[in-house]
């Protein structure tokens, strides 16, 4: 057994607990003859692969490196193909070296990506017009045409993904290991953002990214990959544990890894002590995650850290903090507080996405780019008060031409959303926007210092 292993776990315990979230298929045949053509295929990942996320992951624990986290709210079937693949890679890798230049730090990149294709829903039915159909639970599951045929699922859906999957992660091999011109460039993306209103404005740091680049292979020519660009992880809420249980392999040495994904997490419906979830993920050897939100108390917290990290492993606990921007403050300290008490090993991670919902007037799901970003910066200051360290950021963006939050310097308004919002669920910062938050560090950074000057 490895470590976090119990004797009493096997890839299928979840199912002697409480499934919330649950997908429920009309044909149970039907749903056993897919989990077992699943068992029979290869991996999507490897375990060397798996590991050496976790050895980076524990760097950022200590503040010697610092995880990317980014990528769409939800995948969809019709994304793979080789110019959406190629858009999201670029803009994680660009938006990496960004990042790196700002924090003075190896960034590891992490995309929500080849596998994000199940979604938690707040109401499991959805009602248009007196009728009412289970809702949209991603295209692992059911499709977002609203018919009863579509919402129905379908567990051959699985099938699909993993095709999908497959597919997505060869193509993020093969382009990794092309020359950097295919990597940075950008045109496209930013002319297409140029374009879908002539009045916006790119943010600063996203044009002189691109004239660097430019520049650079203007008198370099084409160059190789370097090793740390060739490093990309997937990783996706692992919500559906039929999927996720079929594709959970044992290695030589007795441990089991979730070999769908290097980077499984479960989200806030799915986290409490008892759940399925939580006992799926106390099993695998994968580094993990969960979210951590308003309505968790310090030693609920505590609690499902002992439980997921026995042996307080490095590198293998992220806890993924989105309180809003107004909780945050609230609640964040009382958590790193709890977890220092305790001496346990995590990697703190701010998601400034997923508090920070809202609706318009007309029903659009929306975020404003003033939220996150301040959610990220208090995050930030929060940390270095505490004497914690922020080793991770969680993002959902898109490298597509959208409108979809509100703000920032690109100026998007309610009114505007309805001309370009392509999400399947929820709201993405596009190119310029997340460069501008990323861009935006500096400040938060400076803050940082002075802090930690005064408090050590």
């Amino acid at each position: 057994m490895g470590k976090n292993q119990a004797a009493d776990w096997q890839p299928d315990s979840w199912k002697q607990k409480p499934v919330s979230q649950q997908i429920n298929y009309g044909d149970q045949e039907a749903l056993a003859d897919a989990i077992e053509e699943l068992r029979q295929l290869p991996p999507l990942v490897s375990a060397i692969e798996v590991d050496n996320l976790k050895a980076q992951i524990a760097l950022a624990q200590e503040g010697k490196q610092f995880i990317l986290q980014g990528g769409d709210c939800a995948e969809s079937f019709a994304d793979c193909n080789a110019e959406s693949i190629s858009k999201k890679v670029r803009l994680m890798v660009n938006l990496s070296l960004l990042l790196s230049q700002k924090l003075k730090k190896p960034i590891s990149r992490i995309g929500r990506i080849a596998g994000q294709y199940a979604k938690p829903r707040s109401q499991l039915m959805e009602t248009i017009l007196n009728e009412s159909l289970p809702s949209y639970r991603g295209d692992l599951v059911n499709h977002i045409h609203f018919s009863e045929s579509a919402r129905t699922p379908d567990p051959k859906r699985m099938l699909q993904g993993y095709s999908y999957a497959s597919l997505t992660l060869n193509y993020i091999r093969s382009m990794l290991e092309s020359d950097l011109d295919q990597i940075y460039q950008l045109e496209q993306e930013t002319e297409n953002l140029r374009n879908l209103k002539q009045s916006k404005k790119l943010h600063q740091s996203l044009r002189q990214f691109q004239e660097m680049a430019q520049m650079f292979h203007t008198f370099n020519g084409s160059q190789p990959i370097s090793k740390s660009l060739m490093e990309f992880y997937t990783s996706h809420e692992a919500l559906h544990l039929h999927y996720e249980q079929a594709l959970t392999r044992q290695d030589n040495n007795g441990q089991w890894y979730n070999l769908s994904t290097h980077f499984p997490w479960v989200g806030m419906r799915t986290a409490s002590a008892n759940s399925a979830h939580i006992e799926y993920l106390r099993g695998i050897s994968n580094p993990v995650a969960i979210k951590v939100g308003p309505q968790i108390e310090p030693e609920q917290l505590v609690s499902l850290c002992k439980t997921l990290n026995t042996e307080n492993e490095s590198g293998r606990l992220t806890l993924i903090h989105r309180f809003g921007h107004q909780e945050i403050a609230k609640k964040l300290p009382a958590l790193i507080r709890a977890i220092r008490a305790a001496n346990i090993r995590v990697l703190w991670c701010c998601d400034p996405m997923h508090g920070n919902g809202r609706l318009t007037s007309q029903g659009i799901k929306t975020r404003d780019y003033a939220d996150i970003q301040s959610e990220l910066s208090q995050a930030m200051l929060i940390h270095a008060e505490e004497g914690s360290i922020l080793g991770g950021l969680h993002l959902e963006m898109t490298a597509e031409a959208v409108m979809e939050c509100t703000g920032s310097s690109y100026q998007v308004a309610e009114s505007e959303l309805n001309q370009a919002y392509t999400s399947l669920v929820d709201p993405r910062l596009n190119m310029s926007q997340a460069f501008e938050l990323i861009d935006n560090l500096d400040n938060s950074i400076q803050k940082d210092s002075v802090i930690r000057q005064l408090k050590y």
